[in-house]
């Protein structure tokens, strides 16, 4: 049973996915492997996890500029999460979620949601955006 949760929209689409809440904040610039949509950086405590098909669940990013076109490439590789759900804003991401809308017709929708709202969402939950 769910509910409805109302945030900032960044990036539109559609998705659905199960959740992946992220322990501490990821950087896609040298955090994830855009081939596979592993996390590949070494001092991230969930490293190996896949980000491939999965909502994934950010209180915060850290952040590179150079995360928008690991997250167009990601999308390119069919290897990117199908939503981003974030406590704080991050227009990196949205810009990456649009080049890959316009390059290659796939949206990754992104979303700001209030801190309170993101942390009632349980990790491995069914969540459609």
């Amino acid at each position: 049973m769910g509910g409805v949760v109302i945030g900032r929209v960044m990036a539109p689409g559609s998705a659905h996915g199960r959740a992946l809440r992220l322990r501490e904040p990821l950087s896609l610039w040298g955090g994830m492997d855009p081939a596979s949509g592993e996390i590949i950086d070494a001092r991230h405590p969930q490293v190996g996890e896949s980000l491939s098909g999965r909502v994934i669940l950010m209180a915060a990013t850290r952040g590179s500029s150079s995360s928008s076109s690991i997250l167009a490439e990601a999308v390119r590789a069919r290897s990117a999460p199908v939503a981003i759900l974030l406590g704080e804003p991050d227009l990196i991401l949205a810009v990456g979620a649009a080049v890959a809308d316009e390059l290659y017709g796939i949206r990754v929708p992104i979303v700001q949601l209030p801190p309170e709202s993101l942390e009632a969402i349980p990790d491995g939950a069914e969540v459609t955006v």
